[in-house]
């Protein structure tokens, strides 16, 4: 195994991908350290979402917000609004409450410790093995979906996931060195992500290809094996976009709990099965015309389609919601559902 490890380790340090929140192979060996607040908002923006789409937002946060102190005094609407369009935003809510709780609890440092990074809001098994691992080079197993890949092809392993997920952590825990561990799990990951891929894995390049059982038995494009997934059921809503007659948009900040939970969106129906009645109260009264079209977005576990109703109005007190004048409203700040209704209004 340590074999293995030195091999992936001399082709990481070649061929490491290049990212903002990474220090590369030559910056640890002239002595420059991980940022932890770095490495701890690279992973939990990149929860559910891929190094490409996170890049940007990673940058903006960053430099808004230099350091985990700069970030646990940000406003609560400013966070969410930089979030806007990253996706599953209970991970900007305890991305709040948890660089607080490092603030209030830890000094302004995250802790060097497995344990405690437990301990702190948002960070499950899996994120803080990767921030031991990679920020502070404590030996622990990090698997994502990309080292879940390599460890069935490398075995040749046919137990569909999520089952197979503990058979892939105890292969991957084997082949964790205890030197350089952080580089390790970066290395693991680059592999799938640039060699191991998903469709036409390019073997003949690999640093693991000689003791690759899957390419070895012919089996690796059709790994892994995953349990089919039962269909989405679809969701039917319906959203009201007003605008004041000086410009001003009627939004609201949806309850902390729930989807989109924090977010500035419009005021709306439920989101209901169609087999259920769709309760259409307006947030308030006036002339609203249907829109020609519809909103489709889907969730994790759910299709979305939602009716547009738009309205012009003058000085009025709506039922919900709040006006927002025209110069502090940006599209941006929308969730990408919610955008997509705004820019259905515009066409």
């Amino acid at each position: 195994m340590r074999d293995l490890s030195r091999d992936l380790l001399d082709w990481y340090d070649v061929h490491a991908r290049t990212m903002p929140w990474r220090v590369s192979p030559t910056g640890k060996k002239d002595g420059v350290r991980p940022d932890p607040y770095a490495v701890w908002m690279s992973e939990i923006m990149l929860q559910q979402t891929t190094v490409a789409a996170v890049t940007e937002y990673f940058k903006r946060f960053i430099t808004r917000w230099p350091t985990v102190a700069d970030l646990a005094a940000a406003q609560d609407a400013d966070v969410m609004g930089e979030w806007a369009g990253l996706g599953y935003y209970a991970r900007a809510r305890n991305l709040l409450k948890c660089a607080r709780a490092v603030v209030n609890d830890h000094g302004g440092q995250f802790p060097a410790d497995h344990a405690a990074l437990l301990k702190l809001p948002g960070i499950g098994p899996y994120t803080a093995a990767a921030i031991a691992s990679i920020a502070f080079d404590l030996r622990h197993v990090v698997v994502d979906g990309n080292v879940e890949r390599v460890m069935t092809r490398m075995f040749d392993e046919h137990t569909p996931l999520p089952a197979a997920k503990p058979i892939l952590t105890e292969h991957a825990d084997r082949l964790t060195p205890t030197d350089r561990p952080g580089d390790h799990a970066q290395a693991v990951m680059d592999l799938g992500a640039t060699i191991c891929t998903p469709k036409s894995p390019a073997c003949g390049i690999c640093p693991w290809r000689d003791p690759c059982a899957g390419r070895i038995a012919g089996t690796a494009p059709e790994l892994p094996k995953k349990t089919p997934k039962k269909p989405k059921p679809v969701r039917h809503g319906t959203v009201y976009l007003a605008q004041r007659d000086d410009g001003a948009w009627l939004v609201e900040t949806r309850p902390d709990k729930g989807l989109l939970g924090g977010m500035m969106g419009w005021p709306g129906s439920d989101w209901v099965d169609t087999s259920l009645p769709r309760p259409t109260d307006p947030p308030l009264e006036t002339a609203w015309h249907k829109l020609q079209g519809e909103v489709r977005h889907t969730f994790t576990h759910f299709h979305l389609i939602l009716d547009v109703m738009i309205a012009k109005v003058d000085d009025i007190t709506p039922d919900r919601g709040r006006f927002l004048a025209r110069t502090d409203f940006r599209p941006s700040d929308l969730p990408t559902v919610m955008r997509k209704a705004f820019d259905l209004s515009q066409k």
